[in-house]
Formats: structure tokens, C-alpha cells, sequence
């Protein structure tokens, strides 16, 4: 099972939202990283047939997609920053009728909603209104809506939005259950929400990709660039005036610790960290910390 990703781009009047990604997608989960406006959703929108690309194609098992058109369908699901839905349809209406859609016999589709509602914790919601529910809550039934044929490729974007701790926990458990013999792609721009689940990383900006790998692949990349010092709280403004920091925190005695991104220690009293994957994205995407953009090149 594979999905590539051949030379795509896509442009529009006055951007190029896409240029030349290719990638080759395998079972597991894949974290396609990058700050809004990368061109994250521009892509998954192609991946999953509703955009055509300019240029370049998206191949599943050695065929186009467009080639393929229903039988890829069958076996694709998708999750958009925003899904459309009636006012007036609860949680269970909603998902039978996306059912239907996606051609599941009755009886089938009863019971994978129902086991589906268990899953994503709406089961006590099924008869309520999806215009009543929360973010969080709506977010959840569309997890459940994507998952609802089985698909051989999942595709979610930003799916974490709106959803409480213990909800993403919950969320990410399900996915790396579900990711064991299939193709799961998260686009977020919540680093942790991927960090450890994905079997692979894929960092877009600007349309571009710039780096693919494993959390421990990609977070060499910013090896002895992570800091931390220990200052007094007086000097935070200085530190804030000229450095990248990615974490403070008080302490006790009143000092301060900072976490910071730098090419070189900035002063003698501070240690090497063990970089995380969202060093890297700060790094990458200074502007993430409103920084701006002068430390990646």
C-alpha cells in the first residue's frame, strides 16, 4: 500500500500554494507540519481528489487517482477544517447519511456508528443536534465520519481544534490503533498532538517541502541550537529583546528559566538541551513565536 505524491503544485492567480511536493506516503501515521498558510490544506485537498493540481499527480498503488475516481473513494477517508452538515441533523442522523453516501449496506452501518459513537465518547450526544454541540464535540463527530468506511487512506486536517486534553489523548490512541496497517496523514500545526504518534514527518512552508524524516531524524536538525539558563526575572525583557525563547518558567528563588533557540549560547551559565520536535517547527517557523523570520534559511 502506497500513496505518492509526484511533482505536485498547485496555483492560483497571484500564489503558488503548492510547488513540486513529492512524497511517498506508506502505512502508519504521517504528521505534515507547517504554519498557517503553508499550503497544508491546499495539498490535502488534492490528495483527496477534490482539487486538482496544476501540475504533477497523487498515484495510490501505482494508479492515478483520478484513474482510480470511485474505487479510490472507497477506500479514502477525509477530514476538512470544516465540514459541512444540516442544522437540523443529529449526531446519528449525520453519520447514517454519510454513510449512505459512502454506500455502506444499512445493518453495516448501524453498527460501525454505533461502535464508532464509543469511540470518539458521543455515544450519550448520538440524538443531539450537531448545530448544539461544541467545537469539541462537532470536531469529534467528524473524526467519526471519516473513519466510517473503514478507509485504507485517512486524511485529517487540523483534527485536534477544539478538542480538551484528555480528548487529544484519546484521539492520538485511536489513531495509532487505527494507523497499524493504513495510511493516516495529520496536517496540524500542534506539534505535540503528532510528536510521538507518527511513524513520519513531512515539514511544508511556503508551498515547499522542506524537510521529511522521524522525530528523531528531524530533530538532529536543530541540535546544539536548544538552550536553557537559568536568569533573574529582571532580565526577561533583555532575553525576549534578542532571543528566540520557546519556554519560561518562575522559579522559587525568583529567577527565571528560559528555554531559546540560538546558533550559540548567549551567555556562559547556559547548557545544550535535548531538542524536541517543536524546537525544530519554532525554529523552521519563527514567526510560530513571533519571531521574525531571520534564523532558517
Amino acid at each position: 500500500m502506497e500513496l505518492r505524491i509526484d511533482h505536485v503544485s498547485k496555483e492560483f492567480k497571484d500564489k503558488k500554494a503548492v510547488n513540486d511536493i513529492s512524497l511517498e506516503l506508506t502505512p502508519g501515521v504521517w504528521g505534515l507540519l507547517g504554519a498557517n498558510g503553508a499550503g497544508k490544506t491546499t495539498l490535502m485537498r488534492i490528495i483527496a481528489g477534490i482539487m486538482h493540481p496544476t501540475s504533477g499527480q497523487v498515484v495510490y498503488d501505482g494508479v492515478p487517482i483520478q484513474t482510480l475516481a470511485e474505487r479510490y473513494r472507497d477506500v479514502f477517508g477525509f477530514l476538512p477544517q470544516d465540514f459541512g452538515f444540516h442544522p437540523e441533523f443529529t449526531v446519528k442522523d449525520f453519520l447514517a447519511y454519510v454513510a449512505a453516501l459512502k454506500g455502506l449496506p444499512a445493518q453495516q452501518a448501524r453498527r460501525k456508528i454505533h461502535k464508532l459513537l464509543e469511540q470518539v465518547s458521543l455515544a450519550d450526544a448520538a440524538d443531539k443536534k450537531i448545530a448544539k454541540l461544541s467545537g469539541g464535540m462537532r470536531r469529534r463527530a467528524g473524526i467519526a465520519q471519516a473513519l466510517l468506511n473503514d478507509p485504507e487512506v485517512l486524511i485529517l486536517d487540523e483534527p485536534t481544534g477544539g478538542l480538551d486534553p484528555g480528548e487529544r489523548v484519546r484521539f492520538r490512541n485511536l489513531l495509532s490503533e487505527f494507523a497499524h496497517d493504513r495510511i493516516v496523514l495529520i496536517s496540524t500545526h500542534i506539534v505535540p498532538d503528532v510528536e510521538y504518534i507518527a511513524t513520519c514527518h513531512a515539514i511544508i512552508k511556503g508551498g515547499k517541502l522542506l524537510a521529511t524524516g522521524t522525530t528523531e531524524e528531524l530533530t538532529k536538525l536543530v541540535d546544539g541550537k536548544v538552550w536553557n539558563c537559568t536568569v533573574p526575572a529582571e532580565s526577561v525583557p533583555e532575553y525576549e529583546n534578542k532571543l528566540q525563547i520557546t519556554n519560561l518558567r518562575n522559579e522559587n528563588d525568583g529567577s527565571v528559566s528560559i528555554r531559546y533557540l540560538s546558533e550559540q549560547p548567549c551567555n556562559a551559565v547556559s547548557t545544550a538541551a535535548t531538542p524536541r520536535l517543536e524546537d525544530l517547527y519554532l525554529w523552521m517557523f519563527p514567526e510560530s513565536s513571533g519571531e521574525n523570520d531571520r534564523r532558517y534559511h
